[in-house]
């Protein structure tokens, strides 16, 4: 055991899933003692040879594709077998390999993938149904805004110098044009309100007052030193009312292509006189959960988990700008699998768990039956290795991730979100790094991903931050990304942001 406890001994233990140590342990006792078969891969009993361990940096990192110990992050990690977890169950297999593709690189690569996809036709889109898509026109103003004169204040429109003759009658927002005032006159005005033509300014209701015979005079306060002070200052022309086009003329631009539709942006189109926005529509995504283990409610019971994919995925895919199809629940199915496959018209297809190569994991011999072309099988970033990208059709993907829901938070993040990114027309966020509150062990030879909390200017580690558990990321504002090795306290760290982190839910289990 003298490989396995060196390391046990460098590394923190969510390093390594249950079955990568095996195999190290494994592997160390069958070449001390000749026995063929050991291995995580031989679980099974299976007499298939150990998976290698990982290759040091920089050398091709092999990947069993037709082992159980290929989908170790699906199949067994620190606390127990997760949602969809049957891609690491199986043994046995051809023990081919291929090189996993280092986690910047499939990055760019879903990325590139999305961009080969024809365009999609922008869509008229009502303002209540437009917020968080992207615009695919510039929005421009369609009338001045403010599109006459308004009033900024409650008080009073006065023409002229005062003392001011006030009208009975007041104007209220909502009121077609006033009638003009002459000299000497004033008139009460609501906020918003139309000025009415010829006034000099508004005097606030708390700049005026009104003596014993009905007329109003200004009591605006002397800032000290004035030359006037102690005296009442005049009325500045213009004073407190909103100019017609202060903000914008008819046709100004408002908004380029690609912008977000936000809260705001709402109220910015509709003050410009939109009713409908042209924007991209959203990229279609249907979810398949595979797994004959998972329950849908209920205590886990007799090898029974509870399937918590199903319920994650669709809101986090819509936080990323898709429209979730459908979620089916297809089992260990393999005619189901590729039925589904086939039929599906989504621009997108997520599959949880079965992306190694057991006997009841069919994502890579259904992605081979249907001749699709495999741009991303495995990535060198923990957890989540397992993961995958394939073209099915031309203006079709599949993400299959790992079944373990760390892992597939993972594969999420570094396939899914890139790619329907570029599809929804969203702009990259801007990459941004913060020091580490406290040292984070990372993997010898891949990225891994941890889940972190932004405590003013510094990022605090997460514990429970295995491939099965969700209890670090569910309190988490980010993942920071670990470079391979290790990372020390207070040292800068790219963060990936999680949908949430804006919502103002706040929350620490460190």
């Amino acid at each position: 055991m003298t490989a396995a406890r060196g390391i046990r001994d460098s590394q923190d233990a969510d390093d390594f899933d249950v079955e990568e140590a095996l195999a190290l342990v494994k592997g160390d006792s069958a070449r001390a003692s000749g026995e063929p078969g050991s291995g995580a891969g031989a679980r099974g009993g299976s007499g298939t040879p150990s998976t290698p361990v990982p290759t040091p940096q920089g050398e091709p990192h092999a990947h069993a594709t037709d082992s159980g110990h290929a989908d170790r992050d699906a199949g067994g990690g620190h606390g127990g077998s997760g949602p969809g977890s049957q891609g690491g169950r199986g043994t046995g297999g051809h023990g081919v390999r291929h090189q996993a593709t280092p986690w910047p690189q499939a990055r760019t690569i879903a990325e590139r993938a999305a961009r080969s996809v024809p365009r999609p036709t922008p869509v008229s889109v009502t303002l209540d149904a437009s917020l968080g898509l992207v615009i695919a026109a510039p929005l421009t103003a369609l009338t001045d805004l403010p599109s006459f004169d308004t009033s900024a204040m409650d008080g009073w429109a006065v023409a002229g110098p005062g003392p001011w003759d006030v009208r009975e009658e007041g104007v209220l927002a909502g009121q077609a044009q006033p009638e003009a005032l002459t000299d000497g006159e004033a008139v009460r005005i609501a906020t918003g309100a139309r000025v009415p033509q010829d006034a000099t300014a508004v005097l606030r209701s708390e700049h005026g007052r009104i003596d014993d015979k009905g007329r109003l005079h200004a009591a605006l306060p002397q800032a000290s030193g004035s030359a006037r002070s102690g005296g009442t200052a005049g009325v500045v022309h213009g004073q407190d009312i909103r100019p017609r086009g202060q903000e914008c003329r008819s046709g100004d631009q408002l908004l380029p292509v690609g912008a977000l539709v936000t809260p705001a942006v709402l109220g910015l189109a509709a003050a410009a006189g939109y009713d409908t926005l042209a924007v991209v529509p959203r990229p279609r995504v249907e979810v398949l959960v595979l797994g004959d283990e998972l329950l849908t409610e209920g205590l886990p019971q007799e090898g029974l988990i509870r399937d918590a994919l199903g319920p994650m995925l669709p809101p986090w895919l819509r936080a990323l700008g898709a429209e979730v199809v459908s979620v089916r629940r297809l089992g260990d199915d393999a005619k189901a699998l590729h039925r589904t496959i086939t039929s599906s018209e989504a621009d997108l297809i997520i599959t949880t768990g079965g992306t190694a190569a057991g006997p009841v994991d069919h994502v890579h011999p259904t992605l081979r039956r249907i001749g699709a072309e495999l741009l991303v099988d495995g990535v060198k970033v923990r957890p989540g290795h397992p993961m995958l990208l394939a073209r099915t059709k031309e203006n079709q993907h599949l993400v299959g991730l790992p079944g373990n829901p760390l892992a597939a938070v993972s594969g999420l993040l570094t396939l899914a979100e890139p790619l329907l990114r570029i599809l929804a027309g969203r702009a990259a966020p801007e990459p941004y790094t913060l020091p580490l509150k406290e040292a984070v062990h990372g993997h010898p030879y891949d990225t891994r991903l941890v889940p972190v909390v932004l405590r003013g200017d510094r990022a605090v580690p997460l514990h429970y931050n295995g491939p099965a558990m969700l209890r670090g990321i569910a309190a988490a504002d980010a993942l920071a990304v670990v470079p391979p090795g290790s990372a020390r306290a207070g040292e800068e760290l790219e963060l990936l942001d999680l949908p949430w982190v804006m919502s103002g839910i706040g929350a620490c289990f460190t």
